[in-house]
């Protein structure tokens, strides 16, 4: 008798965690890579759904800079390095954010830093699915109007970047 009662007051406490796992939400992660503003650098675009819901992405994107500079991802001062060419560096924008800032000003006389521009993008298509940021009209300015506080022309290819990701998810 006590084992059956054991096994019944196991059975009790294991109830919920069953219910629970029946609709437990889908956490799925994804990542792309791609040239999103043009083919001198590449991004790694990563998305992270519940279901189908975005909830969550990162940008950063790597290019080719002066030594002198910028800081280089790691390795670019030993193995990784040893093929490019004299006085570059392999660097992100991210990590770069201030003289990649600076450039950006004084070539195109942009007011807003490029990590303020991809957490402009990543926190618009938080909440969207696939089919809200394919539903987004496809040329630059429409978009860019669409995405408070991001400034970047080439918004549309970082959009397609996150939607590549968010498809790839698993």
């Amino acid at each position: 008798m006590k084992k059956i009662l054991s096994l019944l007051l196991v059975l009790f406490m294991l109830l919920p965690a069953f219910a629970l796992a029946e609709t437990a939400p889908v956490i799925k992660i994804g990542q792309s890579l791609g040239t999103p503003n043009d083919a001198r650098a590449f991004a790694v675009i990563t998305v992270v759904l519940q279901d189908d819901v975005i909830i969550a992405a990162y940008i950063d994107e790597f290019q080719f800079q002066n030594a002198a500079d910028y800081v280089g991802v790691p390795g670019s001062d030993a193995d990784l390095g040893k093929n490019f060419v004299e006085g570059k560096v392999l660097a992100s924008k991210r990590v770069n954010n201030e003289p990649y800032s600076a450039m950006m000003t004084a070539y195109a006389g942009s007011t807003v830093s490029i990590a303020d521009n991809y957490d402009a993008i990543q926190a618009f298509v938080v909440g969207k699915t696939v089919a809200d940021l394919e539903a987004l009209p496809t040329s630059g300015e429409n978009v860019v109007d669409a995405i408070s506080g991001a400034t970047l022309v080439a918004a549309p290819g970082y959009l397609q970047g996150i939607i590549d990701a968010a498809k790839a998810a698993k």
